[in-house]
């Protein structure tokens, strides 16, 4: 049998790809540096998938079971790679534990970071308690709670969405569209008025991009049925009074100013490089896109193949994607990895 196949990252990709392997007999070495599996759906409590509807912790929580009771694929979490030497066919990684790993090919699935939203503070976010994240919302309903003010524990009455926070913002260096924030603001707010009958919720946007299928199931189904509202607006910033937030911007269909006062703001937070996506092309010798993602090479060549031969990437780790988008470039770079282990020498180019 070739040597295994190094995965590196636990999330949903990395979970997929090496689940992909062993089912067709290959075996696989999983590393994780923190110390359980799951991704960022598990580690920062996601509630809801987008767009499955399925509870994250059970969704992702099966993929970490059938991994762990596959005898062809061995964990070693709270480690991360401080070496990767070699040649395609031919790598050792040195694990930060002390322990080397002979594998014949890798696949990178280290994902990406939130947006720190104390990089956009006119928008409130460590000034005001009540100013909060999209994954401190996703926190709240996974931990059954419901949607709360931190400062009292109160139910709100009133709450604002603002999209593109750490997203299409030329200003603080995020160029990019982190494309599944529209999507899962759209759901947290039904999910609000679904908990909160008497709650208003108002999104907050430059454009809207449910893309395909999400367009009916999210945005449309939101306003009809939830009675979300829409505000097309430029926000200036989100202050106080002493009792309410105020968000301020300007209306940009009416092209007028607008004020309105809210219990809880709510952070739309976009996808970032992994923080370790410098080291991480150190070590592995691999290349970085512009925006400091993990590169790609043509996916008409070999899907999920980088600029080094047998190293393979998929998921959020190449820039914002979905899970499922993950999960389906996974288990291409998994089918990708085991034809070149297998002698398909052409998928490494």
């Amino acid at each position: 049998m070739s040597k295994p196949a190094l995965i590196v990252g636990g999330g949903p990709a990395g979970l997929t790809a090496a689940y992909a392997l062993a089912s067709i007999g290959q075996r696989t070495v999983l590393v994780e540096k923190e110390d359980r599996l799951g991704g960022a759906p598990i580690l920062s409590g996601y509630a809801k998938l987008v767009p499955s509807g399925e509870w994250a912790r059970d969704a992702i929580g099966a993929m970490v079971e059938r991994v762990g009771a596959n005898d062809l694929v061995e964990v070693r979490a709270g480690a991360s790679v401080e070496e990767f030497s070699g040649e395609a066919g031919a790598f050792t990684a040195r694990l930060t534990d002390g322990s080397g790993i002979e594998a014949g090919a890798a696949i990178l699935c280290t994902g990406f970071t939130h947006f720190d939203s104390v990089n956009k503070p006119e928008w409130g976010f460590g000034t005001h308690a009540d100013v909060v994240t999209t994954t401190q919302v996703e926190q709240m309903f996974s931990s059954g709670d419901g949607v709360r003010c931190p400062s009292d524990g109160r139910k709100p009455k009133r709450v604002a969405i603002l999209l593109c926070v750490g997203s299409r913002d030329r200003q603080i260096g995020r160029e990019w569209c982190s494309k599944i924030c529209c999507t899962v603001a759209s759901n947290l707010a039904m999910e609000i008025r679904e908990e909160l009958p008497e709650c208003h919720v108002y999104i907050y946007y430059m454009d809207i991009r449910t893309f395909g299928l999400n367009e009916d199931l999210y945005y449309w189904k939101s306003q009809e049925e939830f009675k979300v509202k829409y505000i097309k607006a430029r926000i200036a910033e989100v202050t106080s009074d002493g009792e309410r937030l105020i968000v301020k911007g300007e209306d940009t269909l009416v092209k007028r100013p607008i004020t309105i006062p809210f219990d809880l703001v709510v952070h739309a937070i976009g996808m970032d490089p992994n923080v370790d996506n410098l080291l991480l092309s150190s070590v592995f010798g691999v290349d970085l896109e512009p925006h400091g993602h993990i590169g790609r090479a043509s996916v008409y060549d070999a899907m999920g193949a980088t600029s080094r031969p047998g190293v393979f990437v998929a998921g959020a780790a190449t820039g914002p994607e979905t899970i499922n988008d993950s999960i389906a470039q996974a288990q291409a770079a998994a089918m990708a990895a085991y034809t070149f282990l297998h002698g398909g020498r052409a998928a490494a180019k």
